[in-house]
C-alpha cells in the first residue's frame, strides 16, 4: 500500500461526522461579536415603535387621548384598537384556538398589557410619546388566584366570550373556564384506588416562571407599497408558521410575505408564538410606508410575553404495601392567564402532560385538566421542555418520592421496582403513548454506582443522627429523579399547528467541486445546528462537515418547516436531513455504477465513496461523483445532485435520564449548598458529544434557577413583583453548581439515525432532582411536601413550620 494513502480512521476523522466532538462553527462569529441579530438591523428611514402599557391587571379603558403625544418631536402616529379595527386586526388568533387582543379593546386583562403603539423616528421619541398618551381607566376587581377562578362570584374576565359555553376544546363550565381535557380509564383507575393497600394524595404546584432568553422579542417590518410585499425580520423559532399566521391575519398573499429569522439569542419557547409587537410593527409599516422596528425591554419581556408552567396538580398514587404501583390519578388546574395562548399542538390543550405516568409501569391511570382564565399575562409555552412534559415529570417524580416516604422505602429502590422493563418496549402507556425504546434499570444502576448511592445514604443517616443530638444545624438531602421525556412533535396523525402537520424538511444541493449547502426548516436559537446538521450529512454521504453550509430561518429559501422547540430539531429535522442525504447517496450510487461500469448492486459504501465489492481498488469518491453529476450522468438521468425530504415521523421519541442532587441546607438561615449534581442522559445516537454536554449544562442551569428561586409572582392586585432581574433569579457563574454528566445509548428504533433529542431533557429531569433533594432533606423531620421554589427564605420558613427554632 502507498504510505500516502489515508487509513480508514484518517478518512473518518476527516469527515468530522456523527460522534465527533466537532467545535461549534457558529462560535467563530459569536465570540468575536459578529453575530447578526434583529436589533443590529438598520434600514434607511427606519422608524421605531413602543407600547403604552396598562398599570392595572383588570380595568375598563374609558378613553385614550393621544393629542399631547402627537406633539412630541419625532412622534408620527399613535395606533389604538380603534385604529386596528379599521383593518380588522384588533384581535388575533392564538395557537391554542382562542383569540387575543392586539391592543386593549374596551378593557385590560393583565398588568403591562399593550394599550397603544407609538411610532416615532427613534426609540427615544417613541418613549417620550408613550409618556404623553393619556389613558383613563376604571379599575375592576382582579382575579389572581386560580383556585378562585371558577367561584360563583368570580369576576367575568373575557366579556368577548359572553354566552359562549363551547370553546376550541369542548364545553366550558364557567365564564372563566377554557376547557376540560381527560385521558385514561376513569372507572378502572377508581377501582384500583378502592382496592389499593396504600395511597398518597398531594397538591403539587409548579409555579409560574418565564423563559427569559438573553435577547428579548423583537422585529423589523418593512412593507413595499409598490410590490405589495411585507418583509419581517424577527426573533422567530418557527419562521414559516409566523409567515402563515401573518397571511391569515393580514390577508396578504403568503408568497408576498418574507420572514427572516437571523441569529437568535435564546428562545426556550418564548419566541414560538405571535405577539402584538409583530402585528403593530407590520401595520405601522403598511401605514407609513417605512420600516418599523419594535424591541421590547426586559421588564416587558418578563411581564407581558409568554410565561411557562403555573400548573397545580392534585396527584394520587395507589400501590401495594410492597411498593408496586397499581394506579395513578391526577387533576390539574391550569392557569392560562388572560388568553389561551399556549403554544401546544392543536389537539393537545394540555400539551403532552399525559406522559405523567413517567418511566413507570402503571397498569391504569386517569388524568383530567381544567384550563382557566386569570388576570395574568397569557402564554403557557414549553420553556425548555416538550409541551408540559416538565410539569408532568415534576408531578410524578415528587409523587414517587412521597409514596416512598409513606412506605418507608428508599426512593431509588421504589423506582427500580416499578420501571418499565427493557423487554416491554415498545411500551404502551396507560395514558396512550407508545414509548419507542428504553433501558431504565441499567441507567439507574449506573447512576447509583457512579455516585456511591449507598455511601451517600449512610452519610445522610449519620448526619441526621448528629442533627437530632444537637451537634449540627445542617441537614442533607438526596434528590433522585428519573424521567422519560416525549419529544419530536410530531406525527401528522396527532400533531398539527393551525392545521399544518408538524413535519420538518431539508433540501441538500451538492456543487460540482464536492461542497454543498443544506437548507433546513428548523431554526437554531443556540443549539449549534450549523455544526451538527453538517455532521449528519458528513456521515451519510461522505463529504467533510467543513464542506457543508447550513442555512435556516429564511422562508424564501428554506423548505417549509415547523421550527425549533420541544426538542423536535433532531428527532424531526435531523431525520429529514438524513433522509435527504440518503436520496443524494442513492443517486450518487447510480452515477458511480455508471462510471465504474458495474451494476449498482455490485457497489458497497466505504466511508466517503463507493467501491466494487471484492475489488476495493476500483472505487469512486463522493467528491468525484459530485463532479460527474454535472458532466457525465447515465443516459436518461437528470444532471445535478440535490434532494428534498419532508419527514413526517411515525412516532415521537422518548429520551430518558437518571439524575441525583446532593444538597446540604442550614436550617437556621435556609441557605443551601449543592454539593454534587450527577446527570445521566440517554438521547439515543449521539451526534456531537461536546454539544450534548453543553446542552445538558445549560438545561441544568435553568432547572436550578426554576427550582431554587425563579418565579413570576403577583400580589393580590395583580402587580408583578418579580418583573426584573433584580427580583427574578438568573444564576450567574457564582451560584451555578458544578455539573457531572454521563450517558447510556439506547437508539430509537424508528428514527433514521436512532437519535432522540436532548436539549430539554436536563430541565425536565433537573427540576424534580433539586426539589426532591430539598424535600428529602426535611423528610425525617416530619415534612411530606414543600412547594417550589426553594429559595433561602422558603427553606427557612419550612424549618420554622417544623418547629426547628423559636419564632
Amino acid at each position: 500500500m502507498n504510505d500516502m494513502t489515508p487509513t480508514r480512521e484518517q478518512r473518518e476523522a476527516k469527515l468530522e461526522g456523527m460522534g465527533c466532538k466537532r467545535k461549534r462553527v457558529e462560535d467563530a462569529r459569536f465570540t468575536q461579536g459578529k453575530g447578526n441579530y434583529v436589533d443590529d438591523l438598520k434600514l434607511p428611514g427606519m422608524l421605531h415603535g413602543d407600547f403604552v402599557r396598562s398599570p392595572h391587571a383588570h380595568a375598563r379603558v374609558k378613553s385614550i387621548n393621544s393629542e399631547e403625544a402627537l406633539k412630541v418631536p419625532g412622534v408620527l402616529a399613535v395606533i389604538t384598537a380603534e385604529t386596528l379595527k379599521t383593518v380588522n386586526l384588533a384581535w388575533m388568533p392564538t395557537l391554542a384556538g382562542d383569540v387575543q387582543m392586539v391592543l386593549a379593546d374596551g378593557k385590560v386583562l393583565f398588568q403591562n398589557q399593550e394599550v397603544a403603539f407609538v411610532v416615532a423616528t427613534d426609540r427615544y421619541a417613541a418613549d417620550d410619546g408613550i409618556n404623553k398618551v393619556v389613558v383613563e381607566y376604571e379599575p375592576l376587581p382582579p382575579l389572581i388566584d386560580p383556585f378562585k377562578a371558577m367561584d360563583a362570584d368570580a369576576p367575568v374576565l373575557r366579556e368577548d366570550l359572553a354566552g359562549k359555553m363551547t370553546g376550541a376544546h369542548g364545553p366550558r363550565k364557567h365564564h372563566n373556564h377554557i376547557f376540560e381535557w381527560t385521558v385514561g380509564d376513569k372507572d378502572l383507575t377508581d377501582a384500583a384506588f378502592r382496592k389499593a393497600e396504600v395511597t398518597i394524595k398531594e397538591m403539587i404546584s409548579y409555579h409560574r416562571t418565564h423563559p427569559s432568553p438573553l435577547e428579548t422579542c423583537q422585529c423589523v417590518c418593512s412593507f413595499d407599497k409598490i410590490k405589495g410585499e411585507l418583509t419581517i425580520w424577527g426573533t422567530f423559532q418557527a419562521p414559516h408558521v409566523i409567515r402563515t399566521v401573518v397571511a391569515l391575519i393580514a390577508k396578504i398573499p403568503e408568497h408576498k410575505i418574507h420572514v427572516i429569522a437571523p441569529d437568535i439569542g435564546g428562545g426556550f419557547g418564548n419566541k414560538v408564538g405571535a405577539y402584538p409587537g409583530y402585528i403593530c410593527a407590520a401595520v405601522a409599516s403598511i401605514v407609513t410606508g417605512k420600516p418599523v422596528k419594535w424591541v421590547e425591554d426586559r421588564i416587558e419581556n418578563l411581564t407581558a410575553t409568554s410565561f411557562a408552567r403555573d400548573y397545580h396538580m392534585t396527584t394520587e398514587i395507589a400501590a401495594t404495601r410492597e411498593g408496586k404501583v397499581t394506579g395513578l390519578r391526577v387533576h390539574v388546574l391550569a392557569d392560562h392567564g388572560a388568553f389561551d395562548a399556549c403554544a401546544d399542538p392543536s389537539k393537545w390543550p394540555a400539551g403532552f402532560f399525559n406522559i405523567v405516568t413517567g418511566s413507570y409501569d402503571f397498569p391504569t391511570a386517569h388524568l383530567s385538566v381544567d384550563g382557566i382564565y386569570t388576570n395574568k399575562a397569557p402564554g403557557g409555552v414549553a420553556y425548555r421542555c416538550s409541551f408540559r412534559v416538565t410539569e408532568a415529570a415534576y408531578c410524578i417524580e415528587r409523587g414517587m418520592d412521597i409514596l416512598a416516604q409513606k412506605l418507608g422505602m428508599d426512593p431509588a429502590e421504589l423506582r427500580l421496582k416499578n420501571f418499565i422493563k427493557a423487554e416491554q418496549f415498545p411500551y404502551h402507556s396507560a395514558l396512550g403513548w407508545e414509548y419507542d425504546s428504553g433501558d431504565y434499570h441499567t441507567a439507574m444502576r449506573k447512576m447509583m454506582e457512579s455516585v456511591d448511592y449507598a455511601g451517600l445514604r449512610k452519610e445522610q443517616a449519620e448526619k441526621r443522627a448528629a442533627f437530632k443530638r444537637g451537634e449540627t444545624r445542617e441537614i442533607m438531602g438526596l434528590g433522585v429523579s428519573f424521567f422519560t421525556e416525549i419529544v419530536g412533535a410530531g406525527p401528522s396523525k396527532n400533531c398539527d399547528i393551525l392545521g399544518i402537520a408538524m413535519f420538518d424538511s431539508c433540501e441538500i444541493r451538492m456543487h460540482p467541486t464536492g461542497a454543498g449547502i443544506a437548507r433546513v426548516g428548523s431554526k437554531s436559537t443556540g443549539q449549534g445546528h450549523e455544526t451538527t446538521w453538517a455532521q449528519i450529512i458528513a456521515t451519510e454521504i461522505g463529504i467533510p462537515s467543513d464542506d457543508i453550509m447550513i442555512e435556516e430561518g429564511n422562508t424564501d429559501t428554506a423548505p417549509y418547516g415547523l421550527g425549533t422547540y420541544g426538542s423536535r430539531s433532531t428527532p424531526v429535522a435531523g431525520a429529514a436531513i438524513a433522509m435527504a442525504a440518503r436520496k443524494i447517496k442513492a443517486k450518487a450510487q447510480m452515477i458511480a455504477a455508471y462510471k465504474l461500469e458495474v451494476h449498482e448492486g455490485d457497489l458497497e459504501w466505504d466511508i466517503d465513496g463507493f467501491r466494487v465489492k471484492g475489488l476495493p481498488e476500483r472505487s469512486m469518491s463522493m467528491k468525484d461523483i459530485c463532479w460527474a453529476a454535472y458532466n457525465s450522468v447515465p443516459p436518461g438521468m437528470e444532471p445535478g445532485l440535490e434532494a428534498v425530504s419532508y419527514y413526517d415521523p411515525p412516532n415521537m421519541t422518548y429520551p430518558f435520564g437518571a439524575y441525583i442532587c446532593v444538597m446540604n441546607i442550614d436550617v437556621d438561615t435556609g441557605v443551601y449548598t449543592v454539593r454534587r449534581f450527577y446527570a445521566l442522559d440517554d438521547c439515543g445516537t449521539r451526534i456531537n458529544p461536546m454539544i450534548i454536554e453543553g446542552q445538558v449544562h445549560g438545561g441544568l442551569t435553568e432547572a436550578f434557577a426554576i427550582a431554587m428561586g425563579q418565579e413570576i409572582r403577583y400580589d393580590d392586585d395583580g402587580n408583578v413583583v418579580t418583573g426584573s432581574f433584580m427580583d427574578f433569579f438568573i444564576p450567574t457563574a457564582v451560584e451555578t453548581p458544578h455539573w457531572e454528566t454521563d450517558f447510556t445509548v439506547t437508539p430509537s428504533p424508528h428514527h433514521p439515525i436512532g437519535a432522540k433529542g436532548v436539549g430539554e431533557s436536563p430541565n425536565v429531569g433537573g427540576v424534580p432532582a433539586f426539589s426532591n433533594a430539598v424535600n428529602d432533606a426535611f423528610s425525617f423531620l416530619g415534612s411530606t411536601h414543600i412547594q417550589m421554589p426553594h429559595d433561602f427564605w422558603r427553606n427557612w420558613r419550612a424549618a420554622k413550620s417544623l418547629g426547628l427554632f423559636a419564632a
